[in-house]
């Protein structure tokens, strides 16, 4: 099979001075189309990266800048600690900047927390139900998105940290749009519509200026250029605490929630935790094996296989595992607030930063649904148990009788 030809890796690396260069000339190029521009942030170390050195940019005066800036951070409640200490910093210098921060966050309905033990949607995996991204982090920033193009008078720059490199999958989605809109290799990832968002259809450009940077480019921003006063004073060198320490660029690990669901192992907490200032953190590694077992159908119902489909024919699952049980759902509560209290605990012992990923409202709320028997769609409760011996249903309808 003939070898194919990798851009990035054949080439020299860049200096520092010519990466940002490229970033220059891709917001020259593009954001001078635009009046508005918005950052998508989710605190990680390349859209922190991006945000931060446009600030610097624009106030040394090397881009545009646009007649309204608009940072929109989106709080999934479930940030590893050290990058929601970050964020809440750095939302804080933003703001001495007099620059628009926005905290893009799901409804209480729809957090993390609430959505699996109030409602009892079982954890999220990694084949039927990954709802987590979309809910508690895309659907909020494109809430926030059409609010803010309601509020404008022409379309808005929406500006990403994408890389090349962080994702296979996303790297051949870039290589097969490169040239969209216009777009030329050197002047970043130019998108002229958000896609899946029937609000902002339309009113949204989105562009990716650091698609060209390596990882060993974010980490000497983030940890030698933005700290200091002359790049904007940002305390972006907690963000190395996340992803490794000291270490951060050999690691360059991909950070995602406290205790990941759909990760196959814990591999961002496992680094955190041995950090001196991060250890109180460590009770965090029960979070993962409670959601699996979570998903044990101890804790579950499932349909008997005795119901239809409107058009009579039997669905292909007819005895599908379920949501979790009231008892379940009480049980995962409290062992949740149990880890967090044992944080908080050591924090304050300690000296350290205490954590929140469940507050005391999401736990009444929690309770709430919990007490007025609250299921997901097309589910009533009354189901049996996963662990109940059924004679086995099949799609075509035919059965198989238990054998006692």
């Amino acid at each position: 099979m003939r070898k194919q030809v990798d851009f990035w890796g054949d080439a020299a690396r860049m200096t520092m001075d010519e990466a940002t260069d490229l970033t220059v000339s891709s917001m020259t190029t593009w954001g001078e189309k635009h009046d508005h521009w918005s950052i998508a942030w989710s605190g990680g170390k390349d859209s922190t990266a991006t945000l931060t050195l446009l600030i610097w940019l624009m106030r040394e005066r090397r881009i545009p800048t646009p007649k309204t800036l608009t940072v929109l951070y989106a709080d999934t409640r479930q940030e590893l600690p050290p990058l929601y200490a970050a964020a809440v910093a750095i939302m804080e210098r933003l703001r001495e900047m007099d620059i628009d921060v926005r905290v893009c966050r799901a409804p209480m309905d729809k957090r993390f927390m609430v959505y699996m033990l109030g409602r009892g949607v079982t954890p999220p995996n990694n084949r039927t139900q990954r709802w987590c991204t979309r809910q508690i982090k895309v659907d909020p920033m494109a809430a926030e998105l059409e609010q803010l193009t309601g509020e404008r008078d022409s379309t808005i720059l929406t500006i990403t940290g994408v890389r090349q490199g962080e994702s296979a999958i996303r790297d051949r989605r870039i290589e097969m749009s490169c040239g969209k809109d216009g777009a030329e290799c050197g002047q970043g990832w130019y998108q002229e519509v958000l896609p899946q968002h029937k609000g902002v259809r339309g009113k949204i450009a989105t562009l990716a200026p650091l698609l060209h940077w390596r990882v060993c480019h974010v980490w000497d921003w983030l940890q030698w250029y933005a700290p200091e006063d002359e790049y904007g004073a940002f305390p972006t060198r907690w963000l190395a605490d996340a992803y490794g320490g000291d270490e951060a660029e050999e690691v360059n690990a991909r950070t995602g929630c406290i205790g990941c669901p759909v990760a196959a192992k814990e591999k961002a907490l496992e680094v955190i935790v041995v950090h001196p200032h991060w250890t109180h953190l460590r009770p965090l590694m029960r979070l993962q094996p409670l959601y699996r077992e979570l998903r044990e159908p101890r804790w579950r119902i499932r349909k008997p296989g005795t119901q239809r489909l409107k058009d009579g024919s039997m669905p292909a699952s007819p005895q599908r595992m379920g949501p979790l049980t009231l008892e379940a759902r009480r049980m995962a509560l409290e062992r949740v607030l149990a880890i967090q209290a044992e944080v908080n605990d050591a924090a304050r012992r300690l000296g350290r930063p205490e954590i929140d990923i469940l507050d005391e409202g999401e736990a009444d709320r929690i309770r709430e649904l919990i007490a007025a028997g609250t299921w997901p769609d097309n589910w009533s409760g009354e189901e049996p148990l996963a662990t109940t011996p059924l004679d086995k249903i099949f799609a075509d309808g035919s059965e198989q009788p238990l054998l006692v």
